[in-house]
């Protein structure tokens, strides 16, 4: 987490950081890793544990705040019928897409209320694999998540410190310091366009271990004059 935070430039001395925490592995490793990190850092920078309570029934709002106020974090939980708008009989299509744009809306505003200007999310380097991938199948695009956007002109920006881990390793850390993960409870999240193409990569892994790798390194090796980008713009 230090190489991708020091490669991208993604904390400064006087950050104010909402973490978003859903309740998953991924957030809860990447604010326990920030606030161990904050303490033997040179820089000063604040956090606030934001957790958006999409509104399924579980006790995953408690336990989040034991484990906050155990472990001393700032934070703020934000109940919402989010769970309940996306998987309504009116969006039987893509409940997903509008629950995460629900809840990122949600988060910005958020940061935006609390002063904080930087928002870090815990998706790591096979979130960007499989988004690359998502995008290319079924948006018709080459794109994927980056590990620093500015957003809003500036005003805030959004990080992803876990963006050169794994995602085994992440899930390996979350059991060993024995964090209090628990599955989101969305009735969609087995039949995800996004758990397809995890299948499929780890279907080719078994065949050849540097796949993965190969479609990360992909991403910083784009040879331009071997795509049709430039061809479409000299037929114009």
């Amino acid at each position: 987490m230090g190489k991708a935070i020091h490669r991208y430039g993604l904390i400064q001395e006087g950050d104010r950081i909402l973490v978003g925490v859903s309740g998953g592995k991924d957030s809860l490793s990447l604010l326990t890793l920030l606030a161990e990190r904050a303490k033997r850092v040179p820089i000063h920078y604040d956090l606030l544990a934001v957790h958006v309570d999409l509104g399924f029934e579980s006790r995953g709002a408690d336990m989040l705040k034991e484990f906050f106020e155990a472990k001393k974090i700032a934070y703020h939980i934000e109940p919402t019928r989010i769970a309940e708008l996306a998987n309504g009989p009116e969006n039987r299509e893509n409940p997903c897409f509008l629950c995460s744009w629900e809840r990122r809306k949600r988060v910005f505003s958020l940061a935006q209320r609390f002063g904080c200007n930087k928002v870090a999310f815990g998706h790591h380097k096979d979130d960007i694999i499989e988004t690359l991938l998502l995008n290319i199948f079924y948006s018709a695009e080459i794109s994927t998540m980056l590990p620093v956007q500015p957003m809003f002109d500036g005003k805030i920006t959004l990080i992803r410190p876990l963006a050169l881990l794994e995602e085994r390793k992440i899930e390996r850390f979350a059991k060993q310091m024995g964090l209090p993960y628990f599955p989101c409870g969305c009735p969609a999240s087995g039949r995800s366009k996004r758990k397809k193409v995890k299948e499929l990569i780890s279907g080719l892994e078994k065949e050849n271990r540097r796949v993965k790798g190969n479609i990360f390194r992909a991403l910083s090796n784009i040879k331009l004059d071997y795509t049709l980008s430039n061809w479409k713009k000299s037929a114009r």
